[in-house]
């Protein structure tokens, strides 16, 4: 998804971030309100939340499910070999 918009709305529970991409995709976070939080903090946090969702460890930090979960998610550092190459 390579983002195009970002849309920002103000509820009654907290701040609705919308990140959308170009194919029409759309990610939502919601961001709890707090009397310190302005929309650009909330944007910012909104952000944080989902880099701490996009696991380069998997699934609680433990091992990728198989290799092809590994080289997707970014799991170079493994001890065994990707997608069965051996040098």
């Amino acid at each position: 998804m390579h983002l195009t918009n970002t849309k920002v709305a103000h509820e009654n529970a907290g701040w609705r971030i919308d990140f959308v991409g170009d194919d029409g995709d759309a990610v939502t976070v919601h961001v709890a309100d707090g009397a310190y939080l302005d929309e650009e903090t909330a944007v910012e946090r909104a952000r944080a939340i989902l880099v701490q969702l996009t696991a380069y460890g998997t699934r609680g930090g433990g091992r990728s499910l198989n290799t092809y979960d590994a080289v997707s998610n970014g799991n170079l550092d493994d001890a065994q070999p990707l997608l069965d190459t051996h040098h």
